[in-house]
């Protein structure tokens, strides 16, 4: 239960890095909504939704699922006050997932990192290193957010990414991919989410020096 909870609490930090970073982000390009909502705070207070952050994930850790997911309240921003226009709008989506990739990055390379300082895998009672521990699920969180993000179906930040590329002619694409957007990414965690998680494994591994 302890571990449920120190992991789901991971998840909401992580998560609102994500979100401040998209109203960060704005905010540098020109439009202050998030700073005037109150929302380019990292107190997870101002982030929180009860369902997505909390509930949601505590129930999927409590099952086992073996995919954990949650989010947070939208930070609030205005396309049309972004200086530079689709360019911004764009670089606003991909900020939060860039922000994930730096924590993955950062907690990564100090995993593997602590060897080098003497700091042991396992302590005296052959228990994992906390250090090791909670490093290894802030990389292992942040790895799932950035790549779930990616997705290109809306809401998720892959989708405006995509909508930047997608040429004028194919418009119909993204019109029914925000028409169904919810559904298409239901089916898709249900049925394609899986063919990922090895991917993550060798991601995992790759920065970190560790398997999971």
């Amino acid at each position: 239960m302890i571990d449920s909870i120190f992991y789901v609490i991971i998840l909401i930090m992580s998560v609102v890095v994500h979100e401040v970073a998209h109203g960060y982000t704005a905010y540098l390009l020109g439009d202050d909504t998030a700073r005037l909502s109150g929302r380019l705070t990292l107190n997870p207070i101002h982030h929180l939704d009860l369902f997505g952050s909390v509930i949601l994930p505590l129930l999927l850790v409590l099952s086992q699922s073996g995919f954990v997911i949650g989010w947070a309240k939208p930070v609030p921003y205005n396309p049309d006050n972004i200086k530079t226009g689709k360019n911004g709008i764009t670089l606003v989506a991909i900020s939060g997932i860039l922000a994930n990739l730096f924590l993955v990055l950062f907690f990564g390379l100090l995993i593997r990192s602590l060897p080098i300082l003497g700091v042991s895998v396992f302590d005296l009672d052959g228990n994992l290193n906390p250090i090791y521990k909670i490093s290894t699920i802030i990389v292992l969180v942040n790895l799932v957010l950035a790549i779930f993000n990616l997705i290109p179906i809306p809401p998720l930040d892959g989708s405006k990414i995509l909508s930047y590329f997608i040429p004028l002619k194919y418009r119909h694409i993204e019109n029914f991919l925000e028409k169904f957007g919810f559904l298409i990414l239901i089916l898709f965690i249900i049925f394609v989410w899986n063919l990922l998680t090895p991917i993550i494994g060798y991601i995992f591994t790759f920065i970190t020096g560790f398997g999971l």
